[in-house]
């Protein structure tokens, strides 16, 4: 028998199972993923399954979360941007000033126009003056050209630079996308390069763990859009692996329930992802994916990615409020340390804090911003290496409370608090950490929002109460978040439209039967022909309630807890090459793609050039990509316009190749 071994690393649990030759779950494990050091929480998934099966795997499909969350979260590791040609209201309109330090971004001369001609030569000098400037601060570059989809070289000419003076990654905008729209081509190559460091570290954690069980198997990565690439492919375009664990957990949850139709819902630590499936087909956002706040240019499902879940922050933002920063939940943070429980209540027995149920924790080990940190910072980061730091207890200590403060906002540490966890195992939902951390901090927190910020109305020592609110806030925004999906199905409103029909709609269809009200004039059905699938860890506790309130028919499948892992074995290696051919004046045609353009005097010879090209590209990246058995297919996206003269003229046209294929497995 030959198997294949899914992983899938989120940001709370790593999941790992075992799916035979036909694709049934024949072993499964979950262990708590160890952000500091994923090879610890991967191996301990791994380890755990039948030494027997993992003899006869013959595939390895990795999915991860870890990419979504990084931009969910604004977290990333530190980079700098090189954008000849850009001016500075494109720098503000790309957002990217949102998530990194603006001098860390370099405008400089150069760029090209529409048709590839250069505008301004590329000024080398004040880019090596940059480069060589900035080295010490970062871990990776990203370089996006004005019209560097229609020529190419002056990022390449900047990418050599860097990789000459620096030796480090490199995330060049014109490999990332092909769609014009320069400000979101730098903020998409910046976010490729600030993941390159996790997806690397998480790779080679993976490839470390397979050679230490001796599995001989090549290891395939879940791209956003379902399908699979080799690690290295992986390595040179880790943005493509954003939505990697949606994609999968909504793969996994179709091949689980058996359903046609459906809203995949897959609520993890982070985040809850929301999918729908039509006729066994998700839905692909060729646009760029949706995730948090941000679109990069993408090729994803299109899956609507919010930062609400079991491990979001509850807290009090003008109302009661589920952020979506994730922290560690006390429970948690108890069953690990068994130190944090005499903690507790102590705060318990004091006045309440701000600080209450805060510790903080080392979450990883970056190089560069720790070589970054001052002398009493480092102090602090190699004191949280020993264990978690009470915040209260450093009240009188504020240097060190700022240095913890400074380090959380760079990555490099994460705080603990009251969660959505929490609050279900202090209603007997959940189980699997500690419970009486659970309700100690319940009570902690429920007086906290009381006494200091004047939120809810419970006794003094009721856990049950708030936490009950806590899960009704849960359930009554996936909810919401279920409605807003639904009218951005098929983006025919703006995001504040959507949000403020969202709301109007929910009020309606979530609003609490009103015994001796007159009855409604109308009524509003919700999804009526999609059920909900949950999957996910939390699945069970918040989806019942969820489904109830929509009116709508729930699955909640066998394995769902696992559906990331499965989903991850089952997909195909795809490629997809793209090539632009334009009449920019009448009776001449250009060719654009990752290079100089090429001009015909005929549309037919650059149709059939734009062709071969794409075809070949495709093919060679779906081999370099681990596919074996390769089919290729073409199509164009012809645009025409009518002039009253010359009657249907040729504007442009998208040639585009997709090449799918087998991942190339090894035989045991």
């Amino acid at each position: 028998m030959s198997c294949q071994l899914g992983i899938d690393t989120g940001g709370t649990y790593t999941d790992a199972v075992i799916v035979d030759e036909r694709q049934s779950v024949v072993a499964k494990n979950k262990s708590l993923t160890t952000s500091f050091d994923l090879t610890l929480g991967i191996a301990q998934a791994i380890s755990s399954l039948p030494r027997a099966l993992l003899d006869q795997v013959n595939l390895v499909a990795l999915s991860t979360t870890l990419s979504t969350n990084s931009v969910v979260e604004g977290r990333g590791a530190p980079v700098a941007v090189l954008l000849p040609g850009y001016s500075e209201p494109q720098v503000i309109k790309s957002g990217l000033t949102r998530i990194m330090e603006r001098d860390l971004i370099t405008l400089l001369d150069g760029g090209h126009n529409a048709t590839g001609d250069e505008l301004v030569p590329l000024d080398l000098a004040r880019a090596e003056e940059a480069i060589a400037g900035q080295n010490d601060q970062v871990s990776a570059y990203a370089i996006s050209g004005m019209f560097g989809t229609r020529n190419s070289s002056h990022e390449k000419a900047l990418r050599s630079l860097v990789i000459e003076l620096t030796g480090k990654p490199v995330a060049c905008g014109h490999e990332l996308a092909s769609n014009l729209g320069a400000p979101r081509r730098a903020l998409t190559a910046a976010l490729n390069a600030r993941m390159i460091l996790y997806i690397q570290a998480l790779i080679n954690s993976v490839e470390c763990i397979l050679d230490r069980q001796g599995i001989c198997a090549p290891l395939m990565i879940v791209k956003g859009d379902g399908s699979l690439v080799n690690a290295e492919t992986a390595l040179l375009q880790p943005v493509a692996t954003v939505l990697s664990g949606p994609a999968a957990s909504v793969i996994g949850a179709c091949a689980l329930s058996g359903q046609e139709n459906g809203i995949v819902v897959d609520i993890g630590g982070t985040t809850t992802d929301i999918a729908i499936v039509t006729d066994g087909q998700p839905e692909l956002c060729e646009d760029g994916a949706r995730i948090g706040d941000w679109q990069p240019m993408v090729e994803a499902i299109r899956v609507f990615s919010i930062g609400l879940g079991g491990d979001s922050e509850v807290r009090f933002r003008a109302k009661l409020d589920i952020s979506q920063r994730r922290v560690v939940p006390v429970s948690l943070l108890a069953s690990q340390f068994p130190e944090v429980l005499p903690a507790l209540r102590r705060q318990w027995s004091a006045p309440p804090s701000p600080r209450n149920n805060k510790f903080a924790l080392p979450l990883q080990k970056n190089e560069v911003l720790i070589r970054h940190l001052s002398e009493i910072e480092l102090e602090a980061w190699k004191r949280l290496q020993l264990g978690p730091m009470e915040l209260e207890a450093l009240v009188d200590n504020r240097p060190v409370l700022r240095a913890i403060a400074r380090m959380e906002r760079l990555g490099l540490v994460i705080y603990s608090g009251f969660t959505p966890s929490d609050a279900t195992h202090v209603l007997g939902m959940s189980d699997h950490w500690d419970g009486v951390a659970a309700e100690i901090g319940a009570k902690i927190w429920a007086r906290q929002m009381r006494s200091l910020y004047g939120c809810g109305s419970w006794e003094l020592g009721d856990a049950i109460a708030p936490c009950r609110e806590v899960f009704a806030l849960v359930t009554r925004n996936i909810s919401q978040k279920l409605i807003e999906a639904g009218l951005n199905q098929h983006g025919k409103l703006a995001d504040s439209k959507s949000r403020n029909v969202t709301q109007l709609l929910a009020d309606i269809i979530l609003k609490p039967d009103n015994p001796g009200k007159a009855l409604p004039l109308f009524e509003l059905a919700f999804a009526r022909n999609y059920p909900i699938i949950g999957v996910g860890g939390p699945a069970g506790d918040y989806f019942p309630e969820v489904a109830r309130q929509l009116g709508v028919d729930l699955h909640l499948p066998e394995h769902a807890e696992t559906a990331n892992a499965i989903g991850a074995v089952m997909g195909a290696v795809v490629q997809i090459s793209h090539v632009t051919v334009t009449q920019p004046e009448f009776g001449v045609f250009y060719l654009f793609h990752k290079g100089d353009p090429i001009k015909f005097d005929h549309l037919e010879k650059a149709l059939d050039r734009a062709v071969a090209i794409a075809r070949d590209e495709a093919h060679g990246m779906a081999v370099s990509a681990g596919a074996t058995s390769i089919e290729t297919r073409i199509t164009q996206d012809i645009n025409h316009i009518k002039n009253d003269i010359d009657g249907e003229l040729f504007v442009s046209t998208l040639v585009t190749a997709i090449a799918s294929g087998r991942p190339g497995c090894l035989m045991p």
